[in-house]
């Protein structure tokens, strides 16, 4: 075990540092990494890493879901409210449509599967998307309208919306009826994540300010190490009441860290992102080596031309979702242009069910997860080079201004 974490980190880093001196994105490099020392190419790692790699990713995303919040200015979303909203269910939804449209036609699947290949392949990857628009919020970069603010919050419950669906088309591919209940859950699980996150946040915030009262001041290593917990607990309730109520973890921890700075004074919070900031380089690691390890590449021999130019298509469709949302607002063509860039990749969600299809017993099992593992080797590195190297240009610097 302990081989596998050097592996892990000495691949990803090293794999990091050589895509970086290559002017690209890290985070390609440690996916890259991962798919070459995982079980379906080196096979360096070790079996019980393997077992809890999905513990290990959700991890790694909690803590930068938590800084993100703690990025997070209420104020500044509040500008483009609507937008956020339909960013979280719109885009995905003119993307599963198009798989719907042409799926058929191209891959051979019927109307049902190819609306859970929409599914798996649909959702936005917070994991590429989320530290870049903390990045970009901490440089004061397009913040003045409320741009990245906006994708993150959109890219956080584009999940929740996604995954609902992807258990509905399943059941029905399966030969079960879908029960309209369940889309009841993707509300009820955006606003119980918020109220559960936010009563956290209070919580937390108050356990800080009672011994703080009473001169016991709690070092900033500390509140990490609580925050964390907290967060633990989150995500473990989601799991725990999932069977009787819908409640979205993610939303949880990024509300809870959202009260936790509003209360705060800004020396506090910033100290805290600070902290969170530096155990994100080695949750990078472990996030992007990880999911680059479930990846099973294999399956992109069998995907085809096809495949490519079905995954190409939903993009565009994609891209009319994020255009539709835009409309109203006072973006202007280069921000929009940037919104439809930074909603392209994908890589957490697919390399976590992409395979659930075939290991259903479903005949579109291959296929679905032929199609998850090349849309992540296309639009992880599509998305993730097209934010860092668009934002400078596409993105006004609002500390000049």
């Amino acid at each position: 075990m302990l081989f596998s974490f050097a592996v892990i980190f000495l691949a990803g880093l090293g794999a990091g540092a050589l895509f970086q001196m290559m002017k690209l994105p890290r985070v390609i490099g440690m996916l890259a990494a991962g798919i070459v020392v995982g079980p379906f190419a080196l096979g360096l790692l070790d079996d019980k890493v393997l077992s809890v790699s999905s513990e290990l990713r959700q991890t790694a995303l909690i803590i930068i879901l938590i800084k993100a919040g703690l990025a997070l200015e209420l104020s500044d979303l509040k500008k483009v409210g609507r937008s956020a909203v339909m960013m979280s269910f719109l885009p995905a939804c003119f993307e599963m449509s198009g798989y719907m449209v042409f799926a058929p036609m191209l891959l051979g699947t019927s109307r049902i599967e190819s609306a859970l290949m929409g599914a798996v392949l649909s959702a936005v990857s917070p994991a590429v998307v989320v530290p870049r628009m903390v990045s970009l919020i901490e440089k004061n970069r397009g913040t003045e309208k409320g741009v990245p603010q906006m994708i993150l919050a959109g890219a956080s419950c584009d999940d929740v919306f996604v995954l609902v669906l992807f258990s509905t088309f399943l059941t029905m591919a399966q030969g079960g009826k879908a029960e309209l209940s369940g889309l009841i859950n993707i509300p009820v699980s955006i606003v119980l994540g918020l109220m559960i996150g936010g009563i956290s946040g209070f919580l937390v915030y108050g356990l800080f300010e009672v011994a703080f009262r009473h001169g016991k001041k709690i070092r900033s290593s500390m509140k990490l190490i609580i925050m964390l917990s907290a967060a633990f607990l989150l995500m473990t309730l989601e799991s725990s009441v999932k069977p009787y109520v819908a409640v979205s973890g993610l939303l949880a921890v990024i509300a809870m860290a959202c009260v936790i700075k509003k209360k705060s004074n800004v020396e506090v919070s910033n100290r805290l992102s600070e902290k969170f900031g530096k155990i994100w380089i080695a949750a990078e690691v472990i996030l992007f080596v990880m999911v680059g390890a479930a990846v099973d590449i294999r399956y992109t021999l069998s995907a085809g031309v096809s495949a490519v130019c079905m995954i190409f298509i939903a993009l565009i469709f994609r891209a009319l979702g994020v255009v539709i949302c835009m409309a109203g607002t006072k973006l202007n063509f280069k921000e929009r242009l940037f919104c439809v860039i930074a909603y392209l990749p994908k890589a957490t969600v697919q390399a976590a069910i992409g395979s659930v299809p075939l290991a259903a017993g479903l005949a579109c099992g291959k296929a679905v997860l032929s199609v998850a593992v090349l849309g992540i080797i296309l639009t992880a590195p599509l998305g993730a080079i097209g934010i860092d190297m668009s934002c400078e240009k596409l993105l006004t610097d609002d500390r000049k201004s």
